[in-house]
């Protein structure tokens, strides 16, 4: 699709942080982050990785994820004078700087954090990059902010129509219930 495999990650992780680690409205239901050890659990699932996570560092991520949150809501609003500036700030505050780095039996891959840094700082400075490139490459209108009511859980879109509006099948078949459910009671 339009994103090459490692930029895709980036930019699924930053869209599973945000939804897992940001209060709001998930499918029609309040949703309350996770705090603490659960907190912890969240982190890993959202990055399907195994990694020791202290609580200083699943802490983190949750700032990583609210920040995050404002460039999916102000891409959503088509307000990417908003957006950017809220990531140039995340960029600078991770310290993103590209470098090429390798895994035992694996390609060269371009990452966005020192080899020193943590592992909230290494993901958070991946994140703001990923979006950050989406951004700049014209790529915005693939992040949106689900349009089913009473949900606002985002998504990357990589649909080849870059039709996508839901953050989920779950949703998107509430409110095509609730249509038909409103077309049956409207007609005679």
């Amino acid at each position: 699709m339009l994103f090459d495999s490692h930029m895709k990650t980036l930019l699924d992780a930053s869209a599973a942080l945000v939804n897992a680690l940001t209060d709001g409205e998930a499918r029609g239901r309040p949703y309350a982050a996770p705090e603490g050890a659960e907190r912890i659990g969240a982190v890993r699932a959202a990055l399907s990785a195994g990694a020791d996570l202290e609580q200083g560092e699943a802490d983190q991520l949750a700032a990583t994820a609210c920040a995050l949150r404002t460039v999916f809501e102000a891409v959503a609003a088509d307000d990417l004078d908003a957006a950017a500036p809220a990531l140039n700030t995340l960029l600078r505050d991770t310290g993103a700087r590209p470098q090429l780095d390798r895994s035992p039996g694996e390609p060269w891959q371009v990452h966005f954090h020192g080899a020193d840094d943590s592992y909230a700082v290494g993901w958070s400075a991946g994140c703001a990059t990923g979006l950050a490139m989406a951004l700049g490459g014209d790529y915005a209108g693939r992040l949106g902010v689900c349009a089913a009511p009473r949900c606002d859980r985002v998504y990357v879109d990589t649909s080849r129509n870059a039709g996508r509006q839901f953050c989920s099948t779950a949703c998107q078949n509430r409110v095509k219930a609730a249509a038909f459910r409103a077309r049956r009671t409207s007609a005679p």
